[in-house]
């Protein structure tokens, strides 16, 4: 009898414990959606000529308020698809990447920063209202999160949309720390100039069809050309000899042709005054990749 009164004690002993630690424990904040690019910041140590370049490039449809500014004023180009693309004045030194931020749509903005807030440094705020904050990945680049409406999603009728943008990386396994584990970006695709190692790595967004580039196996002493060709941008289109046509035809000097990738997409690419690269892209392949298959949901129209 004493025994089991003993027994009855440590039991309500180990049932108290378990109850109060329960009752303590605070659960992990679940992580809200990752809707897809936002928008994507740019410096420029030349604003003029890239607002030249850029209203060539992307032939607004309707009249250009941007197009019409004058000096140094930022540029900030809205995309039929509603996403952003903003050049600003670079500081002096200008800094060796050019593409300073890629912003992130999420569907609560809010419950992004907390769930973050474990494992990264919120590095500031930059709306007054709490709708957008900034943080820094595992190498660096910087990533905003901006609060958007239910349902967001770039416009896929065809028309240009940020489709992707590539970082340099140095460190793989770091990078998939942050955008796979702690993120819940997929891998989308990854290939090489060759089968045998990967130089790009396409991290799909959780709940879109956007991704971001790691761009890999970069020298550290790269010139000015490379890092512009690597920290770029990727604009979708249908058809890609419809669009070199239409370059041509407003005054575009070819300096490449287009070209299948090694993810068996046609592509075509074009550099602005400071070399920064803006890849146009389509949506889907037209050849079987290479190094692996898809892994996701291929962007705009099919």
């Amino acid at each position: 009898m004493r025994t089991v009164k003993v027994m009855n004690r440590i039991a309500a002993v180990v049932l108290l414990v378990f109850v109060c630690g329960s009752a303590g424990a605070k659960e992990k904040p679940a992580r809200p959606k990752i809707l897809g690019i936002a928008a994507a910041h740019f410096y420029s140590t030349d604003v003029p000529a890239a607002r030249k370049f850029y209203e060539l490039i992307l032939h607004p449809a309707e009249p250009c308020s941007w197009c019409k500014q004058t000096g140094t004023a930022p540029i900030l180009i809205t995309l039929p698809s509603g996403q952003k693309v903003t050049f600003t004045p670079a500081p002096a030194p200008a800094p060796k990447d050019l593409l300073w931020e890629v912003t992130l749509a999420t569907d609560n903005v809010k419950a992004m920063k907390e769930y973050l807030k474990a494992n990264v440094a919120i590095e500031k705020s930059v709306k007054g209202d709490g709708s957008a904050f900034t943080i820094k990945d595992s190498e660096g680049h910087r990533l905003g999160f901006v609060q958007v409406a239910a349902g967001w999603s770039p416009s896929n009728t065809g028309a240009l949309r940020l489709m992707h943008a590539g970082f340099i990386f140095n460190d793989r396994s770091g990078a998939d720390h942050f955008y796979k584990d702690i993120l819940g970006f997929h891998t989308y695709w990854h290939g090489g100039r060759d089968e045998a190692k990967d130089d790009w790595v396409a991290m799909q967004v959780p709940d879109g069809t956007d991704w971001i580039e790691y761009m890999l196996n970069i020298s550290p002493t790269a010139n000015k050309h490379t890092i512009g060709v690597m920290n770029h941008m990727a604009l979708g289109v249908v058809d890609i000899h419809d669009t070199e046509k239409r370059l041509i035809a407003d005054g575009w000097k070819p300096t490449e042709q287009p070209k299948v990738g090694r993810d068996g997409k046609w592509q075509l690419n074009l550099y602005d005054p400071d070399e920064t690269r803006t890849e146009f892209m389509e949506f889907t392949p037209k050849e079987k990749p290479c190094c692996s298959e898809f892994n996701g949901t291929h962007p705009g129209p099919k």
